[in-house]
């Protein structure tokens, strides 16, 4: 490792980046930007983050009980098992909002042929 270099620095930016994105995901919700039904997996994530953050031991423990030998790669299962989660929720979300919108556009096409129905009497 080379001298006069604090290893603290990545940990206090870990720190600062997952309050920043926590505050970010707070921000947005406030100003209704995200729904809050959408919020709960990036604040779940950002406070797992935050949490293998200050508590830098939590990702060698982790990845011991993986058996990840290398602890840091540990953070790109994490990630990934993030990423994929919230796929998977944005695919229900969307797949229920098709379903909605494939129903009011039945309705729509209903009502416009019982106006013309009704024009033409």
């Amino acid at each position: 490792m080379a001298e006069g270099v604090n290893i603290h620095i990545i940990q206090y930016v870990a720190i600062i980046g997952s309050v920043v994105f926590i505050a970010a995901v707070l921000f947005l919700i406030s100003r209704k930007k995200l729904k809050e039904e959408f919020s709960l997996l990036w604040l779940f994530f950002g406070f797992v983050f935050l949490f293998l953050s200050v508590w830098r031991k939590s990702l060698d423990i982790i990845a011991s009980f993986l058996g990840i030998a290398y602890a840091p790669a540990a953070i790109f299962l994490i990630l990934i098992i993030a990423i994929i989660s919230i796929l998977i929720h944005f695919s229900i979300a969307m797949s229920g909002l098709t379903e909605r919108v494939k129903t009011l556009v039945q309705e729509v096409g209903l009502l416009k042929m019982e106006k013309s129905s009704d024009d033409k009497s």
